[in-house]
């Protein structure tokens, strides 16, 4: 072996990906690719001692919403500052490409609304320098980032610049519209996206109101699309479904879909509240999929999909009463002062919140809970504002007010929405067992005032390895769902092992210390939009292509990363 090693990370524990013991080696790399992993007795010119650390891939993240945040940012933040050096976007059929000038505000009113992210962010922030998928793809490929990143095509965009108005509106598709978006579909999977998404969710709204324009898309459509991604022999089927009244007729189209194409799909595995064993159903017809020789997998989170409640960020249990309209507009300080006011508070407690709806999720008290410092995702019943206002003898409306103005008003208080409709995971933990899934769905990128679930996959080896009293999973184990199933599933052969002629995308972590800490709001969007974002605590250093891109959570400066196009590597 050569002297020149570029970098010897010597003595740590490493977790290799497989989902084998681990073992006590040195990992040498030499330009972009890990080139030995044993002992190694030749110097590196860079030397990390990961004695008493773990080592293992870097992460790959097949669930994010950067599609615009690649545009004016090279630190993707938060998922890179949580182990991620692969994020996989344009998930939930929603993107910027391919776009014409005149439909820029209708894509942008869907961002807004279905992904959280404010109009005068996407405005300011994208540099709107394309108009087809390609022209896209070749924008991302002139920036520089700290995690690598890919692309799917959206359904959402593609619609609407093929149908305009008539795409938005929710219109049936001619055959002609069809024959369109399938040679745009195949054009972007050629031009280098990992895939093609859509979204079938009534969650899934503009910021007027709107359903997403893919939401009731019929099935020649989506056949037309299908068949045209798998003639190019590449890239996967990402779905969300609501799944209706009855979930076999969505989920067998979605099966003629898998069988016409040829190519894997992943769909949203949710444990809803209102049908808290749909999810165990559908799990198992993608199982039935897959012994029929369908390749389909069900993407799941570690953790319950919430949202956070704040004064400082969009969502609170106050938000729908006639005075909070006060205090909106406010930047926070002024607001902070407002709310501090005994009268002001007397009439938000006093008012009667105006949607009924948002309200029973904004004021469900048995379901709302102090997330802490570090965060509990994971709380008890009694921990609930509801239980501790019963306790006490209390308001609930009043605890939880109280509760919000403490830390200077930066308190968060955590509304789990879905994986929580038994008040524990152990759903959960089901789900991620199960043969078929993928760990994902932690939206980085979106939804940035009211959640911050890039963390999820450091909740993964902490919660699920290290903190919950029961049903632990072995490190190894969550290693291998976090690292080389995603990057398998995404068709990235060459990353998610850490082998010889492997890409080096690595964590040193030290586990016994890794933490997450609680949210807090940063203002570093374009135009000086807010948005959540979390630290994590135990990486020791993060490793991309060959380069230290971050230590002990703090950013190098250094920006390998790359736009990743098509599959890489070779199955093994």
């Amino acid at each position: 072996m050569s002297n020149a090693l570029a970098m010897v990370i010597r003595g740590g524990l490493v977790v290799d990906g497989t989902g084998g013991a681990p073992f006590e080696a040195d990992v040498g790399i030499s330009g972009t690719r890990i080139v030995a992993v044993g002992r190694i007795a030749e110097r590196g010119i860079e030397e990390i001692d990961a004695r008493g650390l773990l080592v293992t891939p870097g992460f790959v993240d097949p669930h994010t919403h950067y599609d615009a945040q690649v545009m004016w940012a090279n630190h993707i933040t938060p998922s890179s500052n949580n182990g991620v050096t692969t994020a996989l976007m344009g998930n939930c059929g929603v993107g910027f490409a391919p776009c014409k000038p005149e439909q820029r505000e209708m894509l942008v009113r869907l961002m807004e609304g279905v992904e959280d992210i404010p109009e005068p962010v996407l405005t300011e922030g994208l540099p709107w320098d394309w108009q087809s998928f390609p022209e896209y793809l070749d924008r991302l490929d002139a920036r520089r980032f700290d995690l690598d990143v890919a692309t799917q095509v959206p359904h959402a965009a593609l619609r609407v610049f093929v149908m305009g108005e008539r795409g938005a509106a929710r219109e049936p598709a001619t055959e002609a519209d069809c024959a369109e978006m399938a040679r745009l579909a195949a054009e972007g999977i050629r031009a280098g996206a990992l895939g093609f998404s859509t979204s079938r969710t009534l969650n899934h709204k503009s910021v007027d109101g709107q359903p997403t324009p893919t939401l009731d898309a019929a099935e020649d459509e989506l056949m037309a699309i299908a068949k045209a991604v798998g003639e190019t022999g590449a890239g996967w089927l990402q779905v969300i479904s609501d799944f209706g009244e009855s979930i076999e007729p969505e989920f067998a189209m979605l099966r003629r879909l898998v069988a016409a194409s040829g190519r894997p799909m992943t769909t949203t595995v949710l444990e809803r509240d209102s049908k808290p064993q749909e999810w165990r159903h559908l799990l198992g017809l993608i199982a039935d999929a897959n012994a029929a020789g369908q390749s389909m997998t069900g993407m799941v989170l570690t953790r319950p999909t919430g949202i956070m409640l704040g004064f400082e960020i969009s969502q609170n249990p106050f938000v729908e009463c006639p005075s909070w309209s006060e205090v909106a507009h406010l930047a926070f300080p002024a607001r902070l002062a407002a709310l501090r006011d005994p009268s002001l508070r007397a009439r938000l407690l006093d008012e009667t919140p105006g949607d009924p709806v948002l309200a029973k999720r904004l004021r469900r008290w048995d379901r709302i809970f102090p997330l802490g410092d570090p965060p509990d995702y994971e709380p008890p019943p009694e921990r609930s504002i509801g239980a501790e206002a019963r306790r006490t003898g209390v308001d609930p409306a009043a605890l939880a007010y109280d509760r919000l103005l403490e830390n200077d008003g930066r308190t968060i208080l955590y509304r789990p929405l879905s994986n929580y409709a038994h008040g524990t995971l152990d759903s959960v933990r089901e789900m991620m067992a199960h043969p078929n899934t993928l760990i994902g769905l932690g939206d980085g990128g979106a939804h940035v005032s009211i959640l911050c679930d890039a963390s999820a996959m450091t909740y993964g080896l902490t919660h699920w390895t290290r903190d919950r009293a029961t049903g632990r999973f072995p490190v190894e184990w969550m290693v291998r769902r976090l690292t080389r199933d995603n990057a398998r599933a995404l068709g990235l052969h060459d990353r998610g092992v850490i082998a010889p002629n492997m890409k080096a995308d690595i964590n040193v972590i030290d586990h016994a210390r890794m933490n997450l800490r609680a949210p807090h709001v940063a203002y570093d969007l374009p135009a000086g939009g807010r948005r959540l974002m979390q630290r994590a605590e135990g990486y020791v250093a993060t490793i991309l292509s060959g380069e230290i891109v971050s230590r002990n959570g703090v950013s190098t400066g250094r920006l390998p990363g790359r736009l990743v196009r098509g599959s890489q590597g070779t199955v093994p």
